[in-house]
């Protein structure tokens, strides 16, 4: 910073309220903010600059409330969201509003917006997830309807099967056969990127795998419909009108041209739908880190949700996971291998580079 330059540079992020790696301060109010502070712009002779919240507190200068340069807030919050999440996972019934607030410490819109800033869901619907995976465990397990409802906490099946959808992605009754009675149409062939696996039911694609042998593609597949019928003649005229989507994945993987469109079979809560939607947002040659992608949905603090439902994905490549990245840029893991995501990537800007003017 002994620059003029470098100085110039952190002011003009400071004007432009974009992030930084570094703090500034308000000699004449006392304060240190991160560079994307809401607070009004200050005056460039009051402000110096620093590296740590350590030089700037040197100074006798201290944190400012709004942006929370030290991130003790952000860790207060954390912990509140936490204890409520351990709190509600440990609860048969859902907690109210008001007894989650007060056992928080903070008035129930505050623990509301906290809640829904860390999460992307209210408290409420987070608890009816709880409710929805134990209720979907004891439906894999086999109980009956009726009592793996009663197991779950709901109050009767009416409310469930009001809510499938939204729920489990499924009746209680699909959930419980995992599969059973469905037929799903599977085609294995080569890809660039090894062996591949596109496994459809009479709604659409349900599942998309790549890069693994024969026998693990098949696993992944059971594990998800575990009473499902498996009929290996996809790529015969008669399957299920698999030729001409495997024909466009393959297509894809060797040269994505363009956003991969095909009928899709999708199963999963209503939060993991609204990240998979997301997903397939970001055009192909683009990237997103986990965090842009969670404050595109209006949901900025709910990283950690956001990634879990990446993971998720069922159909790589026809909802492009691989296009999300770590903050710091780099590739994170993916489920069907780092390099293969490298490469899809490199294909896809090379295209966009093509296309260019």
């Amino acid at each position: 910073m002994e620059q003029a330059l470098t100085e110039d540079h952190y002011w003009q992020i400071v004007q432009d309220r974009r992030p930084g790696e570094f703090l500034y301060g308000v000699v004449t109010m006392g304060v240190y903010c991160r560079p994307g502070c809401p607070a009004r712009a200050p005056l460039r002779r009051n402000v110096r600059f620093y590296l740590s919240p350590e030089a700037a507190e040197a100074d006798g200068l201290r944190a400012c409330r709004r942006c929370d340069p030290k991130g003790e807030r952000a860790r207060l919050a954390r912990t509140v969201v936490e204890d409520a999440c351990a709190f509600m996972n440990a609860e048969e019934s859902v907690p109210s509003l008001d007894k989650l607030a007060a056992r928080a410490g903070y008035s129930k819109f505050h623990f509301l917006r906290i809640f829904r800033d860390h999460t992307g869901l209210t408290p409420h619907s987070y608890a009816e997830g709880i409710r929805a995976r134990r209720l979907h465990a004891a439906l894999a397990a086999g109980e009956r309807v009726v009592d793996a409802v009663n197991t779950a906490g709901f109050g009767s099946e009416s409310r469930v099967y009001e809510k499938t959808g939204r729920l489990l992605g499924m009746t209680p009754g699909a959930a419980r056969r995992g599969g059973q009675g469905e037929i799903i149409h599977i085609a294995l062939t080569d890809c660039p990127f090894g062996r591949l696996l596109v496994g459809a039911t009479a709604q659409g694609v349900c599942f998309i795998g790549f890069a693994e042998p024969d026998e693990a593609l098949l696993g992944d597949l059971r594990r998800r419909f575990p009473q499902a019928e498996l009929r290996e003649d996809g790529l015969r005229e008669d399957g299920g009108g698999l030729v001409e989507i495997v024909r466009q994945v393959v297509a894809f993987i060797a040269e994505p041209k363009a956003a991969l469109a095909l009928p899709l079979d999708l199963r999963g809560t209503v939060f993991q739908r609204r990240v998979w939607e997301a997903l397939c947002l970001i055009p192909p040659g683009e990237t997103r880190t986990y965090a842009q992608l969670a404050a595109s949905m209006g949901i900025p603090r709910a990283v950690r949700a956001v990634a879990r439902s990446c993971a998720t994905n069922p159909v790589s490549l026809a909802v492009p996971c691989h296009r999300v990245i770590g903050s710091n840029g780099q590739l994170t893991g993916y489920r069907w291998g780092v390099p293969q995501k490298r490469l899809l990537l490199e294909r896809e800007r090379v295209d966009n580079e093509m296309q260019l003017p």
